[in-house]
């Protein structure tokens, strides 16, 4: 043995010795003549396993290169990766110089085909392998064609061998080397709805990349990831899509790699939108290939078996499986040749599926041979194994579990399975992974269809018998196992209890969706609802809800806290009396958690729910006249219904594929459809007729649209096929078609004006053509504004929508709207939507700035497009929303979704432009118990309110110039507010009346204050100067020395007023004489905060230049200067003893610092990124010490507690939208108040 690799093999002798389990290695060592059956017996002789690799060791290390090769390929066959990697660098180089091509069938792959094939998941060779090397010639012959974005689809029949002959075409080197360095990737897919599809997209993500902090929260997600995760880690990389049964399928995995899919039904490649290679599969072996299967099973020469061999083969029909059942019961009854046959002719086993074409009854009866030749206990084993689901792949430890074995044992009889080709195992992993054919499952279950409920009954038993606490969310194979299948095993047991038990535990679905997200845990819900509603209970709708409506929060890291989320929900939900309860259990553990007071104000804003389809709502538009709406979706229907009442007018099953889009006429006497089945209708909208059919389109059609007018009246339709087509009515044919897209077309749009058409492509482009010459008129590239981000410049352009007067268009990309200018083409504003979902849709009201944006994450935004400001947000929807669009009149909004249902919003009352949203600019009184909040709304009005309810007090009329700032006198009789001309008016309370009025000049007023007495106003303003305002008397007094803005002040004792401003100065003034006192200038930035010591010895300036600095206020120079901050330093605090002071940055870190010395002590907020957001999802506004200094609380994106001495994370709010600005505190630290960028109030109180 050469040296390296001996010196390999002693260096990991310890791991070795460890974790391998060396049964299971000594027949590929056999096999490859390594080792002679003395030494064989001198191994399995010793007593432990320990000792059983120690004496293997030393075996091979007296051994030649080929010992040390076979113990690395036996490593990889078994399962034992990582052990083989400790291997890999001590292997020796058995490649020629020269690469020569590898034949149709490699008896023993090379080390580097091993590896790549066992990384990527590829299942290995069976037990008994027989080549077909002319259909694995033509599947190879495919594959070297093959070009991003193109398909190889192997099809044949059930059980002919698909999966096995494209495992084998992938078993060479030059192939893998040449074609696919980016690596090889299998996807077991089998019959899946989408809640089952995604779960599998997670899983490839996870072990694709598996520094992922959360899984996708739904399919478009996991496509993009899927998409970027391909282009940039995985270039050239061939992606294996195994037994597909269904076309849409196929549209999750068009991300422009090379896909080889098998499946038995070749038409599922007709979503495939690039190029496809189809590869015929023969049904069964030949006569030669069955002999040869059972010549390799019972060990001898095809010339030397008896005539009953041919008997067999003819009665298996050819069956791979059948023959191999056949054969492994020859192998161990070697004369029973007779036998067998005679029961093959019997056919006296019931077909199970009697509508398929193939015969099943040769494999149902070799099923049944093998079964009853199995002992007693094994039957019994075996029998168990009829719980399994299709496509399911079930880990050793689960069984171990099941059956109450040490996993060893466990693998040791599962192998007599393997060897009798009764079940299938895949060694890729830390695990073993068992599973069944779909054939022998169909058998087992019709076996047993009377015992299936008990069956999994014992599984759940035996689940709840060595669990007694929740799984913990790691991604062990076993507990992603029970994540996925638990509550299924419940179901078929009918475990009514037990489900709801199960489903209805916030610890359950806390771990769940930390391992796999809500996605599938809202499916399921849906999946088992007539189990879990009871008499009429809502408990099922409230978690369905809860998990709907909170998935964007689910999906953070780290993960939130579910009980906090869950005391968030209305108190007459189930969730929250769960969640309370386990709250204040907890609370005697030390944890924190917080109740919204005043939630009952936060409304449902939905008018109508309607739910015409039974599958998901892929779009919906309004008719001309607002008084229908046409919806269409995955079950291929169109349904058109009342927009008052959701009364059905048509239901037409309009196509033999998933509708993808509808569109009304612009007079409404017509609804074109478009779909997957490549074609595009049009019916009228009152009887249903189908008047015209258009089947130009080479692929799916996405999208299609009337003019806004009927002379002509014209339909545009775009397509995967990159081609947008306008459609005459009085024709059949295409009357122009637009050539300049160069992917696949996801939708287009005429202008109100009907001279142009927008197109958006998945080639970045959004490009505006001539409607009557469809020619080019504009072009925007969108890829041009994501250069920085990952390299990516493959961006997907989903949707554009025009404004009212054709003047601007708005499209949608990755998280990003864009508004451009027509006429010129230049880019008018960029809307940062999101940092963690994607836009599905946007649409322009058309009679208002607003936009709607429909999000990956089951909500839609709305925005106002010229203040780029976010005004509401839509939640309710149950999961993703595929389509939003605005009423005629811009009065009311549509949403569809994934959920089945279509959505009505009333847009004012989302918007709430009436008195209901506030602005943050407020101020809060604590006296008492009682809590009094005064906050300005958009309309101009100053709102009262009863903090303790949330119940409104009283309204101020509108003020003309606006309300700027506004603030309370301590004893809660008067009011005042700044405005933005300059003006200071102080109100009585509660009736709100103007008491006094002041107009300085018309530089707005930035903040106002009183003094304790109440007699005093104080205000700064824009300018820098600042107004002390003895109101009672009319006096007022200047005091002038800032020369930028003063945002905020902070009055002294000993009436001392301390002021700072953007020009970098700080000012100590005395207020009864205007004296100024201390002039410091303390950074040359702007300053964005001050803090004062309780002591009043010291105070604190935080800079936009990422510094703050402590002062003595009798020294011009700092104490300490505090660096280290990344971002601008927003905020500080000193805590109650003067001791630590805390600062917070606009890159959403806090810091606490010891004021003695100086020091930094720790981090409160260590930055959890994820796809661009933080912890605090920017900004750190505000920061809060309990008296105790024991707790933390600071406000951003979120609202969090922490601890000091730690710095840990004690609890986070989620407010319904974000950025809280401020937030006031009781003095015993025990309420909060704050209103978030949507203008909600909020009065939190810290549960007790």
């Amino acid at each position: 043995m050469e040296e390296s690799a001996r010196a390999c093999l002693v260096r990991h002798r310890a791991a070795l010795q460890r974790d391998l389990r060396t049964v299971y290695l000594l027949d590929h060592l056999v096999s490859d003549e390594v080792l002679n059956l003395a030494e064989e017996e001198n191994v399995r002789a010793q007593p432990s396993q320990q000792a059983r690799t120690a004496a293997l060791i030393d075996i091979l290390l007296r051994k030649d290169d080929s010992a040390f090769i076979s113990l690395y390929k036996a490593l990889l066959h078994e399962g034992y990766r990582d052990l083989a990697e400790l291997l890999q660098p001590g292997l020796p180089d058995t490649r020629s110089p020269e690469k020569s091509p590898q034949p149709a069938y490699s008896p023993t792959p090379s080390p580097q085909v091993l590896n790549a094939l066992c990384q990527g998941g590829v299942p290995q060779r069976p037990m008994v392998f027989v080549p077909r090397p002319q259909q694995v010639r033509a599947i190879r012959e495919q594959l070297t064609r093959m070009k991003p974005g193109s398909w190889v689809v192997l099809h044949g029949m059930a059980g002919s061998g698909k999966s096995v002959l494209a495992a084998e075409a992938l078993r060479d080197y030059s192939l893998l080397e040449d074609r696919f360095p980016g690596g090889v990737h299998w996807v077991p897919v089998g019959k899946q709805d989408k809640a089952g599809l995604l779960m599998k997209l997670q899983n490839v993500l996870a072990r694709l990349d598996p520094g992922v902090p959360r899984p996708p929260l739904n399919l478009e997600e996991a496509r993009d990831r899927l998409r970027l995760l391909l282009l940039h880690q995985y270039p050239k990389c061939l992606l294996i899509l195994d037994d597909v049964w269904d076309p849409w399928v196929l549209k999750a995995f068009d991300v422009q790699c090379r896909v080889l899919v098998t499946s038995r039904d070749s038409s599922v490649a007709s979503t495939a939108s690039g190029k496809t290679f189809l590869v015929p599969m023969e049904s069964s072996l030949t006569h030669e290939e069955g002999i040869e299967v059972l010549s390799r099973y019972v060990n001898l020469e095809a010339k030397d078996l008896p005539e009953h061999a041919h008997d067999i083969v003819r009665e298996c029909k050819g069956s791979p499986l059948v023959v191999s059942l056949v054969g492994a019961l020859l192998r161990d009854f070697p004369n029973r040749w007779e036998y067998y046959i005679r029961q093959l002719r019997r056919k006296q086993f019931k077909r199970i599926r009697k509508s398929s074409s193939y015969d099943y009854e040769a494999l149902d009866e070799a099923m049944s041979i093998s079964v009853d030749m199995l002992s007693e206990d094994l039957k019994s084993f075996y029998k168990d194994l009829s719980v399994i689901k299709k496509d399911m792949k079930v880990p050793t430890q689960v069984l171990s579990l099941l059956w109450d074995m040490e996993t060893e044992e466990v693998e040791e009889m599962l192998q007599e399975f393997v060897n009798k080709s009764l079940l299938f195992c895949d060694r890729n992993g830390k695990t073993f992974m068992y599973y069944l054919h779909d054939l022998q499952l169909d058998f087992l279950t019709e076996q047993n269809r009377h015992q299936l409920r008990a069956l999994h009954a014992k599984v759940v038993h035996q689940y709840q018998k060595h669990y007694s606490k929740n799984l913990s969310s790691s991604f062990q194979e076993d507990n992603m196992y029970w994540y996925n299948y638990l509550a299924y095993h419940m179901a078929s047991a009918d475990m009514q209890q037990e489900l709801r038990s199960l489903l209805f535990s916030l610890d359950w679905i806390d771990s769940k969706t930390q391992a796999l997200g809500p996605a599938h845990l809202i499916h399921e819900f849906v999946e088992y609802k007539d189990l879990l509603d009871n008499q009429g209970s809502m408990v099922r709708e409230d978690f369905q809800v809860f998990l709907s409506l909170n998935g964007h929060i689910l999906g953070r890291s780290p993960f939130p806290n579910i009980i906090q989320l869950g005391l968030c929900q209305p108190e007459t939900s189930a969730v929250y009396k769960k969640a309370r309860i386990q709250a204040i259990e907890n609370l005697n553990k030390g944890d924190l958690y917080i109740d919204w007071a005043n939630r009952k104000n936060a409304q449902n804003m939905t008018s109508l729910v309607v739910r015409p389809h039974t599958d998901g709502v892929y779009h919906a538009c309004f008719s001309p006249d607002g008084q229908r709406i046409a919806s269409c979706g995955a079950d291929k229907t169109l349904q058109v219904f009342k927009t008052e009442t959701g009364e059905n007018l048509l239901s037409v099953l309009a196509h033999d594929d998933e509708v993808l889009c509808c569109a009304f006429s612009a007079d409404g006497e017509f609804v074109a459809t478009c779909s997957v089945d490549k074609q595009t209708k049009v019916w009228n909208s009152l009887t249903g007729k189908l008047l015209h059919t258009y089947g130009e389109h080479t692929e799916q059609v996405n999208c299609c649209h009337f003019t806004n007018g009927t002379n002509p009246m014209i339909l545009a339709t775009c397509s995967n096929d990159c081609l947008v087509k306008f459609w005459d009515f009085s024709k059949e044919d295409c009357r122009n078609t637009f050539f300049d897209h160069t992917m696949p077309v996801t939708h287009c749009r005429f202008s109100p004006s009907d001279d142009y058409l927008a197109s958006c492509s998945a080639d970045g482009t959004l490009k505006i053509c001539d409607v009557l010459s469809a020619n080019e008129f504009k072009s925007l590239d969108l890829r041009e504004f994501f250069k920085n981000q990952d390299n990516d410049l493959e961006v997907w352009v989903k949707c554009c929508s025009w404004s009212l007067d054709s003047s601007k268009i708005m499209a949608a990309a990755k998280n990003r709207l864009f508004i451009f200018g027509v006429k010129t083409g230049d880019l008018l504003m960029e809307l940062l939507v999101s940092h963690h979902t994607t836009i599905q849709y946007c649409d322009f009201c058309p009679n208002s700035p607003l936009a709607a944006v429909a999000l990956s994450h089951y909500t839609v935004e709305l925005w106002n497009t010229d203040s780029a400001s976010k005004l509401a947000e839509c939640s309710g929807h149950l999961s993703w929303v595929h389509c939003v669009a605005f009423s005629p009149d811009g009065s009311l909004l549509l949403t569809s979704s994934e959920d089945q249902t279509v959505r009505l919003w009333e847009t004012r009352k989302v918007c709430k432009s009436t008195a209901t949203t506030l602005k943050q600019d407020f101020d809060v009184v604590f006296k008492g118990e009682e809590i009094t909040v005064l906050a300005p709304d958009e309309g101009g009005h100053l709102q009262l309110f009863n903090g303790k309810t949330g119940d409104f007090i009283s309204q101020s009329g509108p003020q003309q110039y606006g309300i700027n700032c506004c603030c309370l006198s301590r004893d809660l009789y008067f009011a005042a507010i700044g405005g933005e001309d300059g003006s200071v008016r102080v109100l009585e309370i509660p009736s709100t009346n103007i008491l006094k009025s002041r107009i300085m000049y018309n530089k707005s007023v930035q903040y106002c204050q009183f003094t304790a007495d109440g007699q005093t106003l104080i205000s700064s303003f824009a300018d820098g100067v600042i107004q002390v305002w003895e109101w009672t008397f009319e006096k007022a007094m200047l005091l002038q020395g800032h020369v930028e803005a003063v945002k905020k002040f902070r009055l002294l004792e000993s009436s001392r007023l301390l002021s700072w401003s953007f020009d970098g100065t700080v000012k100590v003034w005395k207020i009864t004489t205007g004296k100024l006192e201390v002039d410091r200038i303390c950074h040359e930035a702007s300053i964005l905060s001050c803090d004062v010591s309780p002591d009043a010895s010291k105070f604190v300036s935080t800079c936009a230049d990422k510094s703050a600095k402590v002062w003595r206020f009798n020294s011009p120079t700092p104490l300490y200067e505090l660096s280290g901050h990344k971002g601008a330093v927003r905020c500080c605090r000193f805590s109650f003893d003067s001791t630590l002071l805390a600062t917070g940055d606009d890159n959403g870190e806090i810091r606490l610092w010891s004021v003695g010395s100086g020091e930094l002590l720790r981090l409160c907020s260590n930055m959890a990124i994820v796809e661009g957001d933080i912890l605090h999802s920017g900004w750190v506004t505000e920061l809060h010490f309990s008296r105790d200094g024991k707790t933390l609380l600071s406000t951003g994106g979120y609202l969090n507690w922490w601890r000091v001495d730690n710095g840990e994370s004690l609890q986070t709010f989620y407010t319904q939208g974000s950025s809280p600005k401020s937030i006031y505190v009781s003095a015993n630290f025990k309420t909060y108040v704050t209103i978030d960028n949507l203008g909600i109030l909020y009065v939190l109180r810290m549960l007790k």
